[in-house]
């Protein structure tokens, strides 16, 4: 398993995933761009040590809309498909940074 800094390093490096064509990838985007500005909070812990929890549950956000990309994943064919499987994997990446920093500043209270 990757260690917070790493799975954190990671996701500052990795681009925003496309949004395709299908109208559903492209809510699946937006909504992603919300769950990615709640993850920014981690951000102010890295950098200064603020540990300050979103103010919603991110995980069950980022849960929700991993199994949304995944339905129209299976749905699209082409350029669509690829874009799914990115922004799946994004929203992954978020949820695995978000849990880390999670357990981290629990664990300095």
């Amino acid at each position: 398993m990757m260690s917070f800094m790493d799975s954190y390093t990671l996701w500052r490096q990795v681009p925003f995933p496309k949004s395709g064509a299908d109208e559903g990838l492209i809510l699946a985007h937006s909504d992603l761009a919300g769950a990615d500005e709640y993850v920014t909070t981690v951000i102010r812990y890295v950098e200064r040590g603020i540990f300050k929890p979103a103010p919603v549950d991110v995980l069950a956000l980022l849960r929700e809309l991993m199994h949304r990309i995944d339905r129209l994943g299976n749905k699209a064919s082409g350029g669509d498909r690829v874009v799914a499987r990115s922004q799946h994997a994004y929203a992954a990446l978020l949820h695995l940074v978000y849990s880390q920093f999670l357990e981290a500043g629990g664990s300095r209270e």
